[in-house]
C-alpha cells in the first residue's frame, strides 16, 4: 500500500509589513514638525530687525544655513520612523539576507514617502485655507502692495512719500528687470518725473536717484532668483537624504528584528 505524504503549505506572507510603515510614517511627519517649528523659532529668535548691515548677503546665508537644518531635520525623522518600521515589521523565515535587505530598505522608503504624502496633503489643505481666507484682502491690496522684493527699493525712491498710485507705476516699471537687464530711456525719464513731481526735486536728481534704484531694484531681483534656486535645490537634497536614511535605518532595525545584528548588551 502506498503511503501518501501532504506537506503543509506555508500560508503566504506579504513582503511589507504595512502596520509598521505606518507607525514609521507617522512618527516621521510627527517628529518633523517637531523639528521645523523649533528651527522656526530658533530663526525668529536669531533674527536681528535692527541690523545695520545689507539685506541680501544675510538672505543669501539664511537660506543655506535653513537647507541645512532642513537637510538634518529629514534625515533624524526619517531614520527614526524607518528603523521603528524595520523593528515593527513580521518577521521572514526563510529569506536570504540579500533579500531581507531589499525588504527592509523598502520598508523604510515607503515609511519616507508616506510621511512626505501625509506633510504635502496637510501643508496644501492649510495653504488652501490661508489662500481662501485672505484671497478678498489680497485682491484689493494687490496694486497696493506690488512685488514686496521692489518695495525697499520703491520706497527709497519717493523717500518714504507713500503714495498708491505713484508707487504702484514705480513697482509695475522696476519690475521689468525681471526680465529685461536695463530700463529704456522712456522709462527712466518716467520715472524721473514721477519722482520729481512727487518728492519736489529738481529733475537732474530725480535722474540720479532713478539710476541708483534700478541698479538696487536689479540686484534684489537676482539675489531672489538665486535664493529661490538654493532652496529648491536643499529640498531635493534635503528629501533625498531622508530617502536614504530611512532606507538605511530600516534595514538596521530588521536586521536586529531578525537577529542578524545584535547590540552589546551594556548599552
Amino acid at each position: 500500500m502506498d503511503t501518501l505524504i501532504v506537506e503543509n503549505e506555508t500560508v503566504p506572507r506579504s513582503s511589507i509589513s504595512w502596520p509598521g510603515v505606518l507607525a514609521g510614517a507617522a512618527i516621521t511627519t510627527a517628529l518633523s514638525m517637531a523639528l521645523v517649528a523649533l528651527g522656526s523659532g530658533l530663526g525668529f529668535s536669531l533674527a536681528d530687525p535692527w541690523s545695520a548691515n545689507h539685506v541680501l548677503p544675510q538672505t543669501t546665508k539664511a537660506a543655506t544655513v535653513a537647507g541645512i537644518y532642513l537637510t538634518a531635520t529629514a534625515v533624524l525623522a526619517s531614520a527614526v520612523g524607518g528603523y521603528v518600521a524595520g523593528r515593527l515589521r513580521a518577521l521572514w523565515p526563510g529569506v536570504p539576507s540579500h533579500e531581507a535587505f531589499f525588504r527592509d530598505t523598502v520598508h523604510g522608503v515607503a515609511v519616507w514617502a508616506v510621511s512626505v504624502l501625509v506633510s504635502a496633503a496637510f501643508l496644501g489643505s492649510v495653504m488652501a485655507l490661508i489662500a481662501s481666507g485672505a484671497a478678498t484682502g489680497a485682491s484689493l491690496r494687490q496694486a497696493e502692495v506690488g512685488n514686496p522684493v521692489l518695495t525697499p527699493a520703491v520706497d527709497r525712491l519717493f523717500a518714504y512719500n507713500y503714495d498708491d498710485r505713484s508707487h504702484a507705476v514705480a513697482d509695475r516699471i522696476l519690475s521689468r528687470l525681471g526680465h529685461e537687464r536695463t530700463l529704456s530711456d522712456d522709462e527712466r525719464q518716467s520715472l524721473a518725473r514721477l519722482v520729481a513731481a512727487r518728492t519736489g526735486v529738481a529733475a537732474p536728481e530725480a535722474e540720479k536717484q532713478v539710476v541708483a534704484v534700478e541698479s538696487e531694484a536689479r540686484s534684489a531681483l537676482d539675489t531672489a532668483r538665486r535664493v529661490a534656486a538654493e532652496a529648491s535645490f536643499w529640498f531635493v537634497a534635503a528629501m533625498l537624504a531622508g530617502a536614504l536614511a530611512a532606507g538605511l535605518a530600516a534595514w538596521e532595525g530588521g536586521a536586529v528584528r531578525d537577529g542578524r545584528l545584535q547590540y552589546d548588551a551594556r548599552y
